[in-house]
């Protein structure tokens, strides 16, 4: 174990579970010691798990890193404190795995990326998505011409969220909180892989990539964010990114991207690092690939130099995204008529949106462009790129 990185993992509940796991997994491999926890409630012994032993646990992330030598450490924490949290880890020359977004607007991505590109420590940006192997294996099927000629890539996401998710903490379903910007909404964060795994495809990954984005945002939910949007992203290669998503369908479904061709086309369902290839003239070939995880990976970064898959830099274009969301008017509540409560579950679902949902991504087109009654084309925002901070 005396080769372990040390690692302090920064917010251990919500999703932090899942590292608490990952974490846990790679100790027992040898390839990390989880030294420490940054948590404003320390965790119970029974809410750690089994063989992770007894980690230093503090509210002060900088002394933790201190106290704890830590080499590593993976920020899970509120959209609005990545920035900082991100900074002060890299002022120790501790290397770090921050999860997605990265940051709430631009200009926080900026003074982020930028911050920790002066201290020279590695940073990997947890879109787990792009580890799975399926994301070269699609590239080189583009490159090669397997579906023709590249017209556009498509993401679809029809997830549900009950009303008591938007209530598990107080920046959740927010654009803003006590000033400071949030923007937490469906494309943002919890259908973000979608965004950042579509621009992937499309080999739109730079912030200067992006040439333009058209947003319609809507909520059916009583938040501030979104919860039903969708986003027409145009790009240096010349072909649209499309990405729709809801958090109030009826019949929720894996989340996938499609890569469209002149002869055919790539469905990645990217959680399940599943594939269909369909080509004129062929029969469909389904695979199914493996995925490097985020954490082990910037791990061997550390080791032997492996390169790191999803660097800050790396994720601009999303951050391109990100920043016209912010910028676009805040989402219009749809009409009541346009929504119902299931009260068995306890949340808001849009009837007929998944197949809009799922239109979008395979027209390119946008909701109010696709017909749906509540989508007001007047509001559609573009938002140009071209004098962005």
């Amino acid at each position: 174990m005396s080769s372990a990185v040390p690692i302090v993992l920064a917010g251990a509940h919500g999703h932090g579970r899942w590292h608490l796991d990952n974490i846990r997994r790679l100790q027992d491999k040898g390839i990390v010691r989880l030294a420490g926890i940054c948590e404003l409630t320390p965790l119970r012994d029974d809410e750690l798990p089994e063989s992770l032993g007894s980690p230093e646990q503090s509210p002060d992330f900088g002394a933790l890193l201190d106290s704890t030598g830590a080499r590593g450490a993976v920020i899970c924490t509120p959209i609005p404190t990545h920035a900082d949290l991100a900074l002060t880890a890299a002022r120790k020359g501790v290397h770090l795995l921050l999860e997605k977004p990265p940051a709430p607007s631009y200009a926080e991505y900026r003074r982020m990326s930028d911050g920790i590109a002066e201290t020279g420590v590695a940073c990997q940006i947890g879109f787990q998505s792009l580890g799975s192997h399926a994301v070269p294996a699609i590239r080189t099927m583009m490159a090669e011409g397997a579906i023709g000629e590249i017209t556009g890539i498509g993401g679809a996401g029809a997830w549900a969220r009950p009303e008591s998710y938007y209530r598990r903490a107080p920046w959740a379903g927010r654009r803003r909180l006590n000033g400071v910007d949030v923007v937490d909404g469906a494309l943002t964060n919890p259908l973000a892989h979608a965004v950042a795994t579509a621009l992937a495809l499309n080999g739109t990954v730079l912030a200067d990539d992006v040439t333009g984005v058209e947003t319609e945002l809507l909520r059916a939910n009583d938040i501030e964010s979104d919860d039903t949007s969708c986003v027409r992203v145009g790009t240096a290669q010349d072909r649209p990114v499309v990405v729709a998503a809801t958090l109030c369908a009826e019949d929720p479904d894996e989340p996938y991207v499609v890569v469209h061709g002149d002869r055919g086309r790539i469905t990645f369902w990217y959680k399940q690092d599943r594939v269909l290839l369909q080509r004129a003239g062929r029969g469909p070939e389904e695979s199914e690939y493996g995925r490097t995880d985020l954490l082990e990976n910037l791990v061997e970064h550390l080791i032997d130099g492996t390169d790191l898959l999803v660097t800050p830099e790396a994720t601009g274009a999303f951050m391109k995204v990100v920043e016209a969301i912010r910028l676009a008017p805040d989402p219009a509540p749809l009409p009541a008529g346009a929504w119902r409560l299931l009260p068995d579950e306890q949340r808001r679902v849009v009837p007929g949106v998944d197949g809009l949902v799922a239109a979008a991504a395979d027209t390119l087109a946008l909701y109010s462009e696709l017909g749906a009654p509540w989508a007001d084309p007047a509001r559609t925002k573009e938002v140009s790129t071209d004098d962005s901070p």
